[in-house]
């Protein structure tokens, strides 16, 4: 029995690899002129997003883990962004584009909690963020926002 995860253990690796497949099949289908300009860089990132995942997994340090993390919940939001472009230029539907979303949505989710895990690992004084509760303050000047974005607090001058 192994005491650490494969890559191909984290079931959020396996979807976005899965996602990269998709997003390839649904690029090839798009205008010529697109092949090298928004084709590409949607398959490239899509492709990164896991990319990411699998180069850190073997690295021995658990903050080394988190960066891999960060950049794979980037790269999946910008083939968000791709999609996004592709539907406002006609090249996919709606429909589609609002499945693959939320598909990616739900990958940026368990990411999140995939870095919660990671962060749990390190001593207190060295982690970047609260883990314990859910309603986790930024720092003392930034609070939480609905959308995601810190806000800073007012604070005196």
């Amino acid at each position: 029995m192994k005491n650490y995860l494969e890559v191909e253990d984290l079931e959020v690796y396996r979807k976005l690899c899965r996602l990269h497949i998709e997003v390839c099949d649904l690029t090839h289908g798009w205008p010529k002129e697109e092949k090298y300009e928004l084709g590409s860089q949607a398959r490239r990132s899509s492709n990164s997003a896991p990319a990411q995942l699998a180069e850190k997994n073997d690295d021995r340090h658990i903050r080394n883990k988190i960066e891999g993390v960060n950049r794979a919940r980037g790269e999946a939001a910008e083939t968000i962004h791709h999609l996004f472009m592709a539907k406002l230029k006609g090249y996919t539907t709606e429909r589609a584009y609002r499945e693959f979303r939320d598909r990616y949505k739900e990958c940026i989710r368990m990411l999140n909690g995939l870095e919660k895990t990671l962060e749990r690992k390190l001593p207190d004084r060295e982690r970047r963020w609260q883990v314990a509760e859910e309603s986790a303050e930024y720092s003392v000047n930034y609070k939480a926002h609905s959308t995601g974005w810190p806000i800073p607090l007012k604070t005196e001058t």
